[in-house]
C-alpha cells in the first residue's frame, strides 16, 4: 500500500467511519498487543540478507471493509552482487523480483493479505517461483486523517530454497508515523524472524519522509537498512543500507503508483535497484 497523504492530500483509499471509539480502540490495542507478543515469542533472525520481493514503507493504510485490493510489486537490480547470498540462491545482479499481493479489508482496523506468487526472473533467463506469504495488518483506523498513526504487520512466509535458506520465516513490522501538514514521517522498525530465538531477530528498519505537492503527487526519500541480529549487529562493512528516491502518483480512482530508484550506501548493499508498485481496488466498498 503506497503512502497516503494527510489533510490537504488525497483521502486514504480506505473509506472509514471517522470516529475511533473507545470500544474500537480497546479492541484494536488488545489485538495488536496479543499478536505482537505471540509473534515475538517465536523469535529469531535471518542471518543472510536475502533479496526481497517488497520494497515499501507501510503507512497504516488498508483497504476499505469488504474491498479486495491488488498490489503488484516489482524490483529490478540494475547493479548488484554477482554471487548468491547462499549456495543455489538467486544472483541479485540483473534479476527481477516481484509478487502480486492480494488484500481484503476485514474491519476498519484489520486487513488480511496473501502474497502469491512470489517470483524471480534471473539474469540467466530462468523464471523461478519463490514461495508465498500470509499477512495480518492491524492499524489505527483512518490513518490518513490522523496526526499520529500506528499499527503492526505480521507476515508468515513459506520459502523455496533458492530464495531463502530457511523454509519458514516471518516479519514483525511495527508502524509509527506523523502527518505534519504536507509532510509525512513514517518509521517501520522491522524484525525479521526465522525461529531461532529472540536474540537472533534481525533488525531491518525502513524509514520514509515524503512531501505531498498535491492530492495527486508526492516525492519521498526512503531508507532501508539491515543492521543484523539483535544479539550482535554486523560490522559496518557487512550491513546493508539503501536510499531510495520515490515518486508517488494517486489517481482520482483507486489506482496508485509508486516508482523509485535506490542507491547502495554500504558495501553489502546492491548498488542500484529500481522499484515499481501498482495498487488498485478490485471492487467498490460496501454501502452502509
Amino acid at each position: 500500500m503506497p503512502s497516503k497523504a494527510a489533510d490537504q492530500t488525497p483521502e486514504p483509499r480506505q473509506s472509514r467511519s471517522a470516529a475511533f471509539t473507545s470500544p474500537m480502540g480497546s479492541t484494536l490495542n488488545s489485538a495488536l498487543a496479543r499478536c505482537l507478543l505471540a509473534t515475538l515469542t517465536m523469535a529469531s533472525c535471518v542471518a543472510l540478507r536475502a533479496q526481497t520481493d517488497e520494497i515499501q514503507v507501510y503507512d497504516a493504510g488498508i483497504a476499505p471493509v469488504g474491498v479486495f485490493a491488488l498490489t503488484w510489486h516489482n524490483n529490478f537490480t540494475t547493479s548488484g552482487a554477482r554471487a548468491p547470498e547462499n549456495p543455489g540462491g538467486v544472483v541479485p545482479n540483473h534479476s527481477l523480483n516481484g509478487v502480486t499481493e492480494w488484500a481484503y479489508g476485514v474491519t476498519h482496523w484489520f486487513e488480511a493479505g496473501l502474497y502469491l506468487p512470489l517470483y524471480t526472473a534471473a539474469s540467466d533467463g530462468a523464471v523461478l517461483v519463490d514461495g508465498f506469504k500470509l499477512r495480518m495488518l492491524l492499524v489505527s483506523p483512518d490513518a490518513g486523517r490522523r496526526h499520529f498513526f500506528y499499527g503492526v504487520n505480521l507476515e508468515f512466509s513459506f520459502n523455496t530454497r533458492h530464495w531463502d535458506p530457511h523454509r519458514y520465516t516471518s516479519e514483525i513490522r511495527p508502524i509509527a508515523g506523523w502527518h505534519l501538514g504536507r509532510l509525512d514521517l513514517i518509521f517501520n522498525p522491522i524484525l525479521d524472524n526465522s525461529y531461532n530465538g529472540f536474540p537472533g531477530l534481525d533488525f531491518a528498519p525502513a524509514t520514509r519522509i515524503a512531501f505531498n505537492f498535491s492530492k495527486t503527487w508526492a516525492l519521498a526519500a526512503e531508507e532501508y537498512d539491515d543492521f543484523g541480529p539483535l544479539r550482535h549487529f554486523y560490522a559496518s562493512a557487512q550491513q546493508s543500507h539503501q536510499l531510495f528516491a520515490v515518486l508517488d502518483y494517486r489517481s482520482a480512482s483507486s489506482l496508485t503508483l509508486e516508482a523509485g530508484v535506490g542507491f547502495g550506501l554500504a558495501g553489502a548493499s546492491d548498488h542500484r535497484v529500481l522499484k515499481l508498485i501498482l495498487t488498485r481496488d478490485l471492487n467498490a466498498p460496501r454501502t452502509p
